[in-house]
């Protein structure tokens, strides 16, 4: 498991986005937006679109017509802060849509 708040790496992000998919989709979302932040302060634009794109994606299978079902449960992922609330329009008004 990663440290919330210290810098991990990309690597680091997707092995525990990958443990994450199968023991929680939630946590696993907000992992995605990190790797989205990310690569995308990398300038590795093709990849912060695949994590955005992946976002999106499990974000679909969340409810999210309250504040609460948006809230995030953690404030970082290995070092990169997350929204309060991350819902479809958040990732889009933070990433654009994906291409």
């Amino acid at each position: 498991m990663i440290s919330q708040t210290r810098a991990a790496s990309v690597e680091e992000l997707e092995t525990t986005f990958h443990s994450q998919l199968a023991t929680d989709r939630w946590a696993a979302t907000e992992t995605a937006f990190a790797l989205a932040v990310r690569t995308r302060d990398a300038g590795d634009w093709a990849r912060s679109r695949e994590w955005v794109t992946q976002c999106l994606r499990l974000l679909a299978d969340f409810p999210g017509e309250t504040l609460e079902q948006a809230a995030t449960t953690r404030v970082s992922v290995g070092g990169v802060l997350l929204p309060h609330y991350l819902h479809e329009g958040v990732v889009r008004d933070r990433f654009g849509r994906p291409a």
